[in-house]
């Protein structure tokens, strides 16, 4: 078994990571940034290495962690998401120094990351795609001829794109060419390859994606869907398991997709097969993630299964412990991405202090933070803070937990986005499970809400109030 692992990210994941650790016996090494150096993970790790004090470069350096890895005599290093994640250089580099990635081989990350060959490999294995592109459009014009042929809208991609970025939907021949040199810019900027592909768009679909896990002995097993179609330009805001809206036939069908696709490329490791579903109920591949989900939680919820130890274990040789008979789904479980952002100025970043904090308790509620009463949330980094993650028996009894949940959750300091949460779970297509990708985008009025004074505080001025008018 592995015996020590350099957490090669930060915040609420990397607390999540060393969480693992503690619970396996494994000895986790934290790293951090000037900016981070008060950060919860910090505080969790075994021990922890300052990376610079640039807030982001020592997070991006593969050659400087893989060193770490090696000088802090650790054996395995976690890349967590986002950062590195998936990035092949980060695991061929392990490969030679005899560190052990806890994750897919770089073959792998190279092949699913590139959604070229990713297209390629899913159309050989017999899985469903969105029509598109045979290869990188080698311009403009290229894209117009192809986007004539298989009909607007369409989408344009980053190739080696994700997280959302690098992806603009384009519903002419006008949009799509200022367009197109704008995706390829994005691209260059934050992929490091100015590579681009075409794909028709699916309009409004259900983005369901299901969680699987193999191992080294060819054994893959899937662990159900999540439902995360309540998103903001292509950003992930709440995500369900297992979607309210697919039938039984549905999520089996979905699963065993998944198998395939996974075994298609010999996939090791923990892993996310990305789908659309259209209004003629039309499974789509879109993509795969190498990497651990943000949303890994509610599938750890309905399922009683731990993906990170299930990583680690995986990573170490192990087979996997379940057959696909073995692996039951139990209710339902929602998680919320809890961002530092103020939903009501279009989600500007709202970065700051943290005076108060306080996570909600009870039956089924999990939180997953990086924050703390005193913590000053910096500028450099994603703006989400914490995740809260809801479980009940029933869609209508989860919904309402969340609600709950939600309004326990005490956050001074920074605006966040749990007051538009709470406007979504009160609105009645959500309610009933009939929601699709365009909720957000349809529903801006949801951004009207109006902030409720927090209860201590109005407990507080009517003391003061009633005190006042004794004379006190």
């Amino acid at each position: 078994m592995i015996k020590k692992i350099l957490i090669a990210n930060r915040g609420e994941i990397a607390v999540r990571i060393v969480r693992a650790c503690s619970e396996m016996g494994i000895k986790s090494v934290a790293i951090y940034s000037d900016a981070d150096r008060h950060a919860l993970h910090v505080k969790k790790a075994d021990e922890s290495y300052n990376i610079g004090s640039d807030p982001v470069i020592g997070y991006l350096n593969a050659h400087n962690l893989v060193n770490l890895a090696v000088a802090s005599g650790c054996d395995a290093l976690h890349p967590g998401y986002g950062f590195l994640s998936e990035n092949p250089v980060l695991a061929e580099i392990c490969a030679k120094r005899d560190i052990i990635f806890i994750g897919p081989s770089a073959e792998v990350i190279q092949q699913m990351g590139d959604k070229i060959e990713a297209r390629k490999a899913m159309i050989a294995a017999g899985i469903p795609v969105i029509p598109g592109s045979e290869h990188n459009l080698e311009s403009v014009e290229e894209a117009c001829e192809l986007a004539k042929n298989i009909g607007y809208p369409v989408m344009l991609k980053a190739t080696n794109g994700g997280g959302g970025r690098g992806i603009r939907r384009c519903n002419s021949e006008e949009e799509l060419i200022p367009n197109y040199d704008r995706v390829v810019s994005e691209a260059g900027k934050a992929f490091g390859k100015p590579e681009v592909f075409l794909e028709k768009c699916i309009v409004n679909p259900k983005h369901i994606e299901v969680q699987i896990l193999g191992d080294r002995f060819g054994n893959v097993v899937h662990l159900f869907e999540r439902d995360c179609s309540i998103q903001r330009r292509n950003q992930k805001l709440i995500e369900i398991a297992p979607s309210p809206q697919l039938s039984d036939s549905q999520r089996r069908y979905i699963g065993d997709l998944a198998v395939e696709a996974a075994k298609a490329v010999s996939y090791v490791n923990a892993g996310t097969v990305e789908f659309l579903l259209d209004s003629d109920n039309q499974f789509y591949f879109m993509e795969m993630n190498t990497r651990l989900q943000v949303e890994h939680t509610i599938t750890e919820t309905i399922t009683g299964i731990d993906i990170v130890q299930e990583q680690i274990r995986i990573a170490s040789g192990l087979p996997l412990q379940y057959k696909q008979e073995d692996i039951r789904h139990w209710g339902y479980a929602m998680e919320f991405r809890i961002n530092a952002e103020d939903p009501k100025n279009g989600f500007l970043p709202s970065f700051g202090r943290i005076t108060r904090y306080y996570a909600p308790g009870g039956p089924g509620v999990r939180t997953d933070a990086a924050m703390y009463s005193g913590y000053v949330i910096p500028p450099y980094y994603d703006s989400m803070c914490a995740k809260l993650t809801v479980w009940n028996l029933t869609w209508e009894s989860v919904v309402e937990r969340g609600r709950r949940a939600l309004d326990d959750m005490v956050v001074y300091g920074v605006k966040t986005t749990i007051p538009y949460y709470q406007e979504i779970l009160q609105h009645k297509e959500f309610r009933a499970g009939t929601f699709d990708t365009s909720f957000v985008e349809m529903h801006p009025e949801l951004t009207h809400y109006v902030v409720k004074p927090p209860k201590d505080r109005l407990a507080a001025a009517i003391s003061a109030a009633i005190a006042a008018h004794l004379g006190l």
